[in-house]
């Protein structure tokens, strides 16, 4: 059944929206949505739709920065090992992918590990630190983890390994005690962008190094497809400093790409051109299968890849480990639904949390989220790891589902993560007593409003100013993603135009006019708004605009969102 949504109608300031209007001299609905997006001035709308490498920040702003590049130059002078040390996710693997193909040009005594995600967990490792002194390595370059690895890297330390952090979590009060920590979001650190992903903070660090050492640009931008990955699959606000690496790492990926990336898209079927929502759809669930499903070593191995048929053994494994993963995330997800459906007292929750011990740990986090598509509350999902129960929370819109696992913690052996998503763990004893003391929490501080999902829309529009050279301006806008999102319209007092119809028993067809101008659009899962359409009332649509491309011609449509009676 289809969840009632509310609609948020953004407005700019009018003043803004004119004076910008007044320079641009483009639609005043185009100004409305730049000025919202903090673009208010000519050179402001110039930066924005033409990015240009020059753009990007001095990296020797970032703290500790000269720090890094002296004990990686020394290391350099003086033959030592060093170790390139990464988290089993996309932003994790894609940025060791980087360091380590950049440094090993520079210093053959280089090699990168990467956790086991069950036998090591999350962020730097006992084991990887053990690893690393029994091979005699002297200096570890962590990357998109380590900034909370407090007591790990003082072990470190005492076994005589440097460590550099190279991380964008927020930190704690105290520090790792490494020679240096790039963190843009650590204190004292004036670097003007605080949002690179990890992969971002390495490449910074690439950067800075190719810099000192006089090296061309194009030894640290050859990797930009790797960092659009990151961006992309980290979900980091496509803003500032990311924009300018999504437009370009975006460019590489379509002109020339990572042999990881060509392989994966071949394999994926994949024959368009790259945006952000490909790399978040195609590339990105099968790079984290690896880690989910087995081991996400062969991540690595496929994007440092030298040839497209190595790549190509790689990421049959990856695209084989996400066909587990699909198939496991399914399943679960069936399971969890019919636990619901079949409970009274769990279907009228504020929150959802189910444990089932032979639920594959990879997956509990995706379906937490898939939970959310069909009952919009937070989610909390659990199943048995080793002699212990561990488990991930997903969030609503608005909701610190962080905060509330902490007003749980007497009852957690450990627990970690942010406002919309977190990890814990704890003893099988204490399932019952966590579900009912979760769901107490959520009750009593969760906004019932929240419990309904949002659709933001970022303007009003007439269908008469749905044309291509306003589309034309609309794509110039890209990449979108967090910060800068697909522009969302809502038109108001539209009526059937007598053509519209239900398609395939679950879709909506439209053909609607408003004010002597007709539109097609398309409304997917939406056949149960089929009476609010054919009722002869006028209606209100939210949408975005999207092309449709038939029989080699090509034309305007929306793509429906939701549909409501006009008041």
């Amino acid at each position: 059944m289809l969840k009632e949504k509310r609609w948020r109608i953004q407005q700019a300031e009018e003043a803004k929206k004119l004076a910008l209007q007044q320079e641009l001299r483009i639609h005043p609905v185009l100004c409305d949505i730049l000025v919202q997006r903090g673009v208010e001035t000519f050179d402001g709308a110039r930066s924005f739709f033409r990015p240009e490498l020059s753009g990007l920040h001095d990296p020797f702003l970032m703290k500790d920065m000269d720090k890094a590049v002296d004990r990686i130059l020394r290391a350099f002078g003086s033959g030592e090992k060093i170790l390139v040390f990464g988290d089993y996710d996309v932003d994790g693997t894609t940025a060791v992918a980087c360091m380590f193909q950049f440094l090993k040009k520079l210093h053959a005594p280089t090699e990168f590990y990467i956790p086991h995600r069950y036998r090591e967990g999350y962020g730097v490792s006992r084991a990887g630190i053990d690893f690393a002194k029994e091979n005699g390595y002297t200096l570890i370059i962590s990357l998109d983890c380590g900034i909370k690895s407090v007591d790990l890297i003082k072990y470190a330390a005492s076994a005589g390994i440097d460590f550099i952090v190279c991380d964008h979590h927020l930190p704690d009060e105290e520090l790792p005690p490494a020679v240096a920590i790039l963190n843009p979001k650590q204190h004292g650190c004036r670097y003007p962008y605080k949002e690179l992903c990890g992969c971002g903070v390495g490449f910074k660090l690439m950067t800075a190094l190719a810099q000192q050492l006089r090296l061309p640009d194009s030894e640290v931008f050859e990797y930009l497809d790797l960092v659009v990955t990151a961006i992309a699959a980290d979900i980091v606000p496509i803003t500032g400093e990311n924009r300018i690496l999504a437009h370009f790492g975006l460019k590489k990926a379509n002109e020339s790409p990572n042999f990881g990336i060509k392989a994966l898209s071949i394999l994926g079927e994949f024959k368009g051109e790259f945006g952000i929502n490909n790399l978040v759809f195609i590339i990105a669930p099968r790079v984290n299968a690896a880690g989910r499903m087995d081991d996400a070593r062969k991540a690595v191995q496929m994007f440092v890849a030298t040839s497209l048929e190595e790549a190509t053994t790689w990421a049959e494994q990856l695209h084989t480990d996400n066909k587990d993963r699909r198939e496991a995330d399914t399943n679960i997800t069936e399971e969890a639904l019919a636990l619901i459906q079949n409970d009274e007292v769990l279907a009228k929750r504020k929150s959802t949390v189910l444990y089932q011990p032979h639920w594959h740990k990879g997956v509990v986090g995706i379906v937490a989220s898939r939970l959310i598509d069909h009952y919009y509350r937070p989610t909390i999902i659990l199943t048995q790891s080793g002699e212990y129960v561990a488990g991930s929370a997903r969030s609503v819109a608005g909701f610190n589902v962080y905060e509330a696992i902490h007003q749980c913690k007497d009852l957690l052996l450990g627990y970690g993560g942010h406002f919309y998503a977190a990890g814990m763990t704890l003893n099988a004893d204490n399932v019952d007593a966590f579900c009912q003391r979760f769901e107490e929490v959520v009750e009593a501080s969760i906004h019932p409003e929240l419990l309904v999902p949002e659709i933001v829309v970022d303007a009003e529009i007439e269908f008469k100013d749905i044309r291509w050279p306003f589309y034309d301006i609309l794509r110039q806008m890209e990449p979108f993603g967090p910060g800068n999102m697909n522009p969302t319209f809502v038109a108001r007092r539209v009526t059937n135009s007598g053509y519209s119809k239900v398609v395939k028993e679950a879709h909506l067809r439209f053909v609607v006019r408003q004010n002597g101008t007709s539109i097609t659009g398309i409304g997917f899962g939406m056949a149960e708004k089929w009476p609010v359409v054919q009722s002869g009332k006028p209606f209100d649509l939210v949408f975005k605009i999207d092309v449709n491309e038939w029989n080699g011609e090509r034309s305007l449509q929306l793509k429906v969102m939701d549909v409501r009676e006009s008041e």
